[in-house]
């Protein structure tokens, strides 16, 4: 091969590598994005708290929206073998441990092992009450999939609009700086998969 071939392969293989750094920020950045599908926030009859949270992000965020009018009550869902106890319970004492009244948290102790079975429990127990309209809290970047497993697998009766709650292990602008963000994307799409081809 001629020098002055190898030298425009080189170069065009350097020009390529410059272009990928220059550009992995806003694709990156656009996939942590992709992960976080939202609504505009309504008034409800109630906000559901998802199981599977941990931090209290989700929770805490639930009482906001109560705090801001936008809806009167909580339904915390959680399942039990959390050291004996049940995720609902921890999750609502931690938010009246941090001022949230009691009165305005309901527990709904679930058996769900998936956001699937999840959302099928809570449907029914919405319209076993009567509900139509429910204010789907849980993380950021939980939204996207859970939204479409609840527009898939529920009976169409109740109008559910996600709201997300901050998560501090993922940011989308800079997830694939920490670990924390690295390991909840990887997750987050094979769960997305998953879903796809059940």
């Amino acid at each position: 091969m001629k020098r002055g071939k190898m030298l425009r392969i080189l170069i065009s293989l350097l020009v390529l590598a410059a272009a990928v750094y220059a550009a992995h920020k806003p694709l990156l950045t656009a996939v942590g994005n992709y992960l976080i599908a939202t609504d505009p926030i309504e008034d409800a009859e109630i906000a559901v708290v998802l199981a599977g949270d941990g931090t209290g992000s989700r929770i805490m965020k639930a009482v906001e929206l109560v705090h801001q009018g936008r809806t009167p009550r909580i339904l915390v869902n959680g399942s039990p073998g959390f050291y004996d106890r049940c995720e609902c319970d921890l999750a609502i004492e931690y938010a009246v441990s941090r001022g949230a009244s009691p009165d305005i948290l309901e527990r709904f102790q679930i058996g769900a092992r998936s956001t699937l079975e999840e959302s099928q429990l809570v449907d029914a127990e919405l319209l076993r009450r009567g509900i139509r309209t429910a204010l789907v809290v849980t993380s950021n970047f939980h939204t996207r999939r859970a939204r479409s497993i609840f527009a898939d697998h529920t009976s169409g009766e109740v109008s559910y609009l996600f709201v997300h709650a901050p998560y501090g292990g993922f940011q989308p602008d800079r997830w694939w700086l920490a670990r924390s963000g690295r390991e909840v994307v990887a997750l987050e799409f094979l769960k997305t998969l998953n879903f796809w081809i059940e």
